[in-house]
């Protein structure tokens, strides 16, 4: 039982919160007269936004009357403040891929999917047969975003989404929420009181942000609404149809775990650089243990994945990783489902381990990120995390360094690109 508690802490604040290490409160400005203006705001911009929408005074009313600024969330910047914010993640230590798949954590998460795949078999082979997508893949989302249905979401959803669209970072996104929300409580599909959310305004348990639900939220078990909130059936299809919507190939897999020889370069990675199956097999590229890539996938593109670069597992992506990443933009997210998704048929960890790495935090990736950039690469963004760009950009410049391509950062690599 204590190993299943820190897995519900672990999930809990995974999906809910928005980062440990963040400062959260934003200090000097007078809050009163910036509430006032905030409530000016509702009664004036927000309610012209919401009549050009079509949306009711009741409706808009009931929603907005009694909502004040959440001062707690991150990045915010009142009227008035400097127009970039300070960054949050200055002392936060960069933390490993392997975090992500904590092996315990993943052992007691794959026991309670396994309950639900049974519990719900039936419903999950319609929403198959219907959507293409595999009821291990719906089931993971699930387990990942909401704890199946078991985590809380303690905010007023109006307030986090107005208190983005008045102050927030992206104003323009949150107000398009902001209003997807409205409309979703005037078409009946939950009442405002119930109108709970994230931190981050995302609803329910696929965790849908408001124009999402309008977008592939769907009524599965026939009742009328598309209830994200209670019904089981309707969050699994919705999953499902926003997967399919997305480009989910039906009868694919997502990737397979590689053997990547030295003479394959890691800066092939990403979804830019894809070629079929045959040609990286060709190369030398082999699934871990001896295993086959399926006869079908052979003249299939697929795509060169390393989470960590040479110091972790590597994989073989099919069309469907990416699909996954429209569900959450991570590539270590996607993985996880994948990777969940995988255990609930065959309960193996990945054959390669992944390194551990100290010395050196979310801002020293960004200042490195940065020195690349002045180079002339293409890192995705100076942000501090290590996504596919930077990790393609670290090998390349490591190949002309005349060093042996790693493509991920370490205290030493770091500090050695001036």
């Amino acid at each position: 039982m204590k190993f299943r508690a820190s897995l519900w802490v672990w999930l809990v604040l995974s999906a809910l919160l928005p980062g440990l290490n963040a400062t959260h409160a934003v200090a000097g400005f007078s809050r009163p007269e910036v509430e006032k203006q905030f409530q000016r705001w509702i009664r004036t911009k927000l309610w012209a936004q919401a009549k050009r929408r079509g949306l009711s005074r009741p409706v808009f009313t009931r929603a907005m009357k009694p909502v004040s600024l959440n001062w707690k969330l991150p990045d915010l910047r009142p009227p008035g403040s400097p127009a970039r914010a300070p960054h949050k993640y200055d002392q936060s230590e960069f933390s490993s891929p392997e975090r992500y798949f904590n092996e315990r954590n993943i052992k007691a998460l794959v026991a309670m999917s396994r309950k639900r795949l049974t519990r719900w078999r039936a419903e999950l082979k319609q929403i198959e047969r219907r959507y293409g997508v595999p009821a291990p893949i719906l089931v993971a989302i699930w387990g990942r975003e909401s704890a199946f249905g078991k985590a809380r979401l303690p905010h007023n959803a109006f307030r986090i989404l107005a208190t983005q669209a008045f102050m927030g970072r992206r104003k323009g996104y949150f107000l398009g929420e902001l209003l997807a929300a409205l409309e979703i409580v005037q078409k009946g599909h939950i009442r405002i009181s119930d109108m709970k959310s994230s931190w981050a305004g995302a609803l329910g348990q696929p965790q849908f942000l408001p124009s999402k639900f309008l977008q592939f939220a769907v009524d599965f078990d026939g009742d009328g609404k598309r209830d994200i909130w209670k019904s089981v059936p309707d969050t699994l299809a919705s999953i499902a149809n926003f997967l399919h919507k997305n480009g989910w190939q039906r009868g694919r897999d997502w990737g397979f775990e590689a053997d990547i020889p030295p003479g394959v370069s890691c800066a092939l990675e990403g979804p830019d650089k894809g070629m079929s199956v045959a040609q990286w097999v060709a190369r030398g590229v082999k699934r871990v243990k001896g295993r086959r890539f399926p006869p079908a996938e052979k003249k299939r593109k697929a795509f060169l994945l390393m989470p960590a670069g040479r110091f972790g597992p590597a994989f073989i992506a099919t069309q469907n990783f990416y699909t996954l990443k429209t569900y959450n933009e991570s590539d270590l997210y996607a993985l996880f489902i994948g990777h969940l998704a995988d255990r609930m048929r065959r309960n193996a960890p990945f054959i390669r381990k992944w390194a551990k790495f100290t010395g050196f935090s979310r801002r020293d990736v960004q200042k490195m990120q940065k020195r690349l950039e002045a180079r002339g690469y293409d890192v995705g963004g100076a942000d501090g995390l290590v996504g596919f760009k930077t990790r393609t950009a670290l090998g390349m410049w490591q190949g002309k360094a005349g060093k042996t391509p790693t493509c991920f950062p370490d205290s030493r690599l770091i500090k050695s690109i001036r």
